[in-house]
């Protein structure tokens, strides 16, 4: 796909997913579009193995946009990055199409081994504000990443996980994340254990009652 083919989709995309532009216009003020024109420049560049040029551009576009993706990193169609400001993207990271990432989301590795050693995002997947995916493992096609989540393994796909460390909450999600741009109305798996607790501790202060009663009863006869 030639660099104007890329602009194209890229109009398309970020009109698509983001209610506040109103004008193609205004897309090219948009950082995601920016830092994707950068992308796409260095990418060639590394891939004819100018590795410092290909830096160079990258920085470049790092600075105005304050979004780092390495230029050796692969991308697919339909990526778009929501407010993007400190968005990192590492060397071996692969991304599937039809990503959405927002503002703070890292895709990093976990120490300096070599090789592939950042992650693997499926099709269709949504990484929340502030989620930090480390290592070299594959996040699954339709699945949903909260925000503030730290992503330390492998997610099946359909998935939707939360927490620190991230685990699922979730699965065989019907709808893609994109189509409803949700972060907000996610399972919050420590409510769910608080209220577990809750019930049951409001079960045995219940029986407790019971048997106090009944001991009062045998004291009485």
């Amino acid at each position: 796909m030639g660099l104007i083919s890329h602009i194209r989709e890229e109009i398309k995309v970020i009109r698509e997913r983001d209610p506040a532009i109103h004008s193609n216009l205004e897309v090219f003020l948009y950082p995601s579009f920016k830092v994707m024109i950068y992308y796409r420049i260095a990418h060639r560049m590394y891939e004819k193995k100018h590795y410092f040029l290909a830096r160079w551009i990258s920085q470049k576009g790092a600075r105005k946009t304050g979004i780092e993706i390495h230029p050796g990193a692969k991308i697919g169609k339909g990526f778009f990055i929501d407010h993007g400001n400190g968005v990192i993207i590492g060397e071996t990271t692969i991304i599937g199409d039809n990503v959405t990432l927002y503002q703070g989301v890292t895709l990093g590795g976990t120490g300096k081994e070599h090789g592939k050693r950042h992650p693997t995002v499926g099709n269709n997947v949504m990484i929340s504000t502030g989620a930090k995916v480390l290592g070299s493992f594959t996040i699954g096609d339709n699945s949903k990443i909260g925000a503030g989540s730290v992503v330390l393994k492998e997610v099946p796909p359909n998935s939707t996980v939360v927490g620190v460390p991230g685990r699922v909450v979730k699965r065989g999600n019907i709808s893609f994340p994109q189509e409803e741009m949700d972060q907000i109305n996610l399972p919050d798996p420590v409510m769910e254990d608080l209220a577990v607790l809750q019930h049951e501790n409001e079960e045995l202060t219940n029986r407790l009652i019971d048997l106090e009663r009944q001991v009062r009863t045998l004291l009485k006869q």
